[in-house]
């Protein structure tokens, strides 16, 4: 990974699973804190900066759909994996819904679980904005990728690590198809062969941020088949 040390949060109360989770992830060249519940992860995040946080859905007190909102009000940019013992569709998507940027079934393969980090953690030039800042216009609204922020018709609001490197990526493409492939290993670092629901989840989220009707997407347009397509002026 970098040369600095990633510090990671990880919010696990199954011990063994987070002892597992902790050697894997130092192996790997990363400082990981350990938290067993979110109200403590919580109280840490108000004076600790962390480059990734793992977080179970399964908590003591606070579960991890509420500790995700709560961390959410708190740091709006750090990537959120989620984990969950749980493979209903639809408690994936209340992560992402959330505010988390992707999600892990368990049991998992460790493997996956360490490229899955890999790939959040990634930091690459390919979606850093030029230093001197405008805004990219598009609809009513306007993009700061380098402020972490954006002007809709909603009003303002903060953008996460992940979705300014997915915005990114369609800036940069505008008007092309872009295969699922290419934006889950892009974006998140995933393997060719890795089938998720992730991808589809972040764009109903940027639809609903950025869409005149989210069910009549004009700017974020499904290509049948293949992706993905961005058009500026929809």
């Amino acid at each position: 990974m970098d040369s600095e040390k990633p510090n990671i949060m990880l919010v696990e109360d199954e011990i063994h699973l987070a002892r597992g989770i902790c050697f894997n992830l130092e192996e790997e060249g990363c400082r990981v804190s350990h938290f067993e519940t979110g109200e403590k992860a919580l109280a840490a995040l108000e004076f600790e900066h962390f480059d990734l946080i793992i977080l179970d859905v399964m908590l003591p007190g606070m579960d991890g759909f509420e500790a995700c909102r709560a961390v959410r009000t708190l740091d709006a940019r750090v990537p959120i994996l989620m984990l969950t013992a749980r493979s209903e569709d639809c408690d994936r998507v209340h992560g992402l819904e959330n505010g988390a940027d992707d999600y892990l079934t368990k049991p998992f393969n460790l493997e996956e679980f360490l490229l899955r980090v890999k790939g959040m953690l990634r930091r690459s030039s390919w979606y850093r904005p030029d230093p001197v800042e405008e805004a990219y216009h598009f609809g009513h609204n306007d993009v700061f990728l380098l402020s972490y922020r954006a002007r809709t018709a909603q009003g303002e609001i903060d953008l996460t690590e992940m979705e300014v490197r997915v915005l990114s990526i369609f800036f940069q493409k505008e008007g092309q198809a872009i295969p699922r492939v290419e934006l889950l290993q892009t974006v998140w670092g995933y393997t060719t062969d890795t089938e998720t629901r992730t991808l589809d989840n972040f764009i109903v989220r940027l639809r609903r941020y950025f869409e005149p009707d989210p069910g009549k997407p004009i700017h974020f347009q499904t290509v049948r088949g293949v992706g993905y397509r961005f058009s500026r002026k929809g």
